[in-house]
């Protein structure tokens, strides 16, 4: 039930929530409050004291917009809507006190500063603040802290408005970072000098609203008007979330988030921020072909021709699509070696996900539904590590009272959960006991990947399926791979899975997928972008582009088609990969039917016509499999290791960092041992 009130903002009545703040009011009327701590993801400190405006008849000061309510304000002497003023001359005074006094101890360091150009600071100085200064004595200096690899300190610049520590406590689910000392000398700083130890820590730099936080890998290298910025996807996981990528030349500079309130909020995982610099290390960038044992570079009219010949020689041929390949390079290889009577197939991990069925391989959850789900299954799962951003959601949910079940292997997810067990028995058991309880709560199943890629995979999605609908949830498949649904939806899959498309063939097209080892026997044609386990095992190498050098659809695990825009120019040689295919196919003689990536495009949604709905996710029909009994054995998860899962992530030297220091972190025996 909403509480609408009358409120005159600056002359102007408008009609709002009594729940709304002050600050969102004047946003929703459209007037700019400036603000330090307040962000609208994090819960109210209300000390920076920016946010001032005028209460007329409250109190004879001003009142801090970000912790007022509407609900709170007096109506006038006659009943007349309340009065609030955000450009009076109080306002303008307090604004500019309140900016003298946090850059009393701030230090010019505008010059040299990461944030010089995005600086909040730097911006509300120039707006609300004064030209002159009356503070004569030496600024106060604070020491740095040691954040680890990602995140660079200089605190002699932060002004104290919590924003850090109230993420990182609230959001990312750790107690690292606080606040001691009181007046003068109250600084931020980590509990006994530690490192942070979460996946979603670089969204601290962005929170930051002066250079106190800034990005260690990007430091010094650009400034923010050199860069050309790009919004497109994130493939690091399967959540699809929303990216900006910065360029400046050819060079990917940086990767920062963009708002989506149904994917990814404003935030991203530390993979997705800081995985740049392996998209410049170790790149294919000319064709290659094996001779004697060896790979020599050769020209892309000799690697295709040697290509064309091997499939056209072929008896049995067979597709395998990776991880990171979008929609229209798996159509198109489906297209192609199908056209030569072979098969494709994309599901690398051996997950038993049936093709046809997107209730099963998606689900009917979207991600926004865990906001008010009131209570959340997580069965073979580890979503801290196979998607971080999904997991802060479900501790969001966690936070407003939403109770959690796991079964599988128990780890730190971050919040309190109710560990059900860890195998096919305990699922079982579930399955069998009373449900009155869930009936009555908005509750959702999410099934991980680790619980699917055993041999018994369909019959645990079966009775996951049938625990889901017995219990009246939601359904929610959390993939792993940024392309998989995608090309499940392409139709990329073969009865048997993997081990039945590879055995029997003689040539194997492999489009991107390093996760997989192909025995000694057939020829393997590579086409990709890094020299990864892939092209080790190739006797054809065609370099393609990478996920930010070419334009492409990528579905996210709730089913949602999303567009990945092109960021730069592949380097070399390199090409788009739906391109290579198309080129290739006109060398073996039966070419494929478009020119164009729209030419594709077209065919592909006349295919799958749920693809031209770009940002919807779309409802999928329930279609339950029919229970099977699972094997006796317990639920591994899917990922071990967050940081090196695929071949852009391994050729990065800050992803190597960050992995080798997890497994220190995991190692170190603890001080009573």
């Amino acid at each position: 039930m909403s509480d609408l009130r009358k409120i005159i903002i600056d002359g102007n009545e408008i009609e709002t929530d009594g729940a709304m703040t002050l600050i969102q009011a004047c946003e929703q009327a459209g007037i700019e409050i400036p603000r330090f701590c307040y962000h609208e993801r994090l819960s109210i400190a209300g000390n920076c004291r920016m946010c001032l405006v005028e209460v007329v008849g409250g109190p004879p000061k001003p009142a801090a917009s970000c912790a007022m309510q509407v609900r709170d304000l007096r109506p006038g002497p006659e009943g007349q809507p309340p009065v609030v003023k955000t450009n009076s001359p109080m306002v303008k005074k307090a604004r500019e006190g309140v900016m003298e006094f946090l850059l009393i101890n701030h230090p010019l360091d505008c010059p040299i500063c990461d944030q010089g150009g995005e600086c909040d600071l730097q911006d509300q100085a120039m707006a609300y603040g004064v030209d002159f200064s009356r503070y004569r004595e030496p600024k106060r200096a604070t020491e740095d802290l040691d954040l680890g690899p990602l995140v660079e300190t200089h605190m002699t610049r932060c002004i104290s408005c919590t924003r850090c520590v109230r993420f990182t406590s609230e959001v990312a689910g750790i107690t690292q970072m606080g606040q001691t000392g009181r007046g003068e000398d109250a600084e931020i700083t980590s509990y006994l000098g530690e490192t942070l130890d979460s996946n979603l820590q670089g969204n601290i730099i962005d929170l930051c609203p002066v250079g106190a936080l800034v990005s260690k890998p990007y430091a010094f290298t650009a400034r923010p008007w050199e860069l050309t910025k790009t919004e497109t996807i994130d493939v690091m996981d399967a959540l699809g979330s929303n990216i900006r990528v910065d360029c400046k030349g050819r060079e990917v500079m940086r990767i920062l988030p963009r708002n989506h309130d149904g994917v990814n909020e404003e935030w991203i995982s530390d993979k997705t921020r800081f995985v740049w610099d392996g998209l410049r290390r170790q790149r294919l960038d000319t064709p290659y072909i094996r001779e004697a044992g060896k790979l020599r570079p050769a020209s892309w009219s000799e690697a295709l021709t040697k290509a064309a010949s091997a499939v056209k020689g072929a008896t049995s041929i067979t597709g395998l699509v990776g991880d990171l390949v979008p929609v229209e390079a798996a159509f198109a290889l489906k297209q192609l070696v199908e056209g030569r009577g072979g098969r494709v197939e994309c599901r690398m991990d051996k997950a038993k996900l049936p093709a046809g069925n997107r209730s099963a391989y998606v689900g009917t959850a979207s991600i926004e539904d865990i906001d008010d789900a009131q209570a959340i299954m997580l069965i073979g799962s580890n979503p801290r590590v196979e998607a971080p951003v999904l997991n802060a959601r479900i501790r969001k949910a966690w936070t407003k009272g939403a109770k959690i079940g796991v079964i599988g292997e128990a780890v730190d997810l971050t919040y309190e959960y109710f560990h059900l067990g860890t195998g096919r028995d305990d699922l079982e058991k579930l399955n069998n006991g009373s449900h009155e309880d869930a009936l009555s709560r908005r509750s959702i199943v999410i099934l991980g990947q680790g619980a699917l890629n055993e041999a018994d995979g369909e019959a645990v999605l079966s009775q996951a399926m049938k625990f889901a609908e017995v219990t009246g949830s939601k359904f929610m498949v959390l993939h792993t791979a940024a392309g998989r649904v995608g090309a499940l939806d392409a139709g990329c899959t073969t009865d048997g899975g993997l081990d039945a498309a590879i055995d029997g063939a003689d040539v194997i097209y492999n489009l991107g997928a390093d996760e997989v080892d192909i025995k000694d026997g057939p020829f393997v044609i590579y086409q990709g972008s890094h020299g990864d386990r892939g092209a080790h095992r190739a006797d054809v190498i065609l370099p393609g582009a990478a996920y930010t050098e070419e334009q492409g659809l990528f579905v996210n695990t709730e089913g949602r088609p999303q567009l990945a825009l092109r960021a730069g120019f592949p380097p070399g040689e390199a090409k788009e990969n739906w391109a290579i295919l198309r080129a290739l196919s006109g060398e073996i003689g039966t070419v494929l039917p478009y020119d164009s990536l729209a030419q594709l495009r077209r065919a592909l949604v006349e295919a799958a016509p749920h693809l031209a709905a770009v940002d919807t996710v779309p409802e999928n029909e329930w279609q339950p499999l029919k229970p099977k009994k699972m094997a006796k054995a317990d639920f591994k998860n899917a990922l071990s290791d967050f940081y090196l899962t695929n071949p852009i992530a391994r050729a990065s030297q800050v992803m190597a960092e960050l992995s080798a220091n997890a497994k220190s972190r995991a190692d170190k025996p603890m001080a009573a041992e």
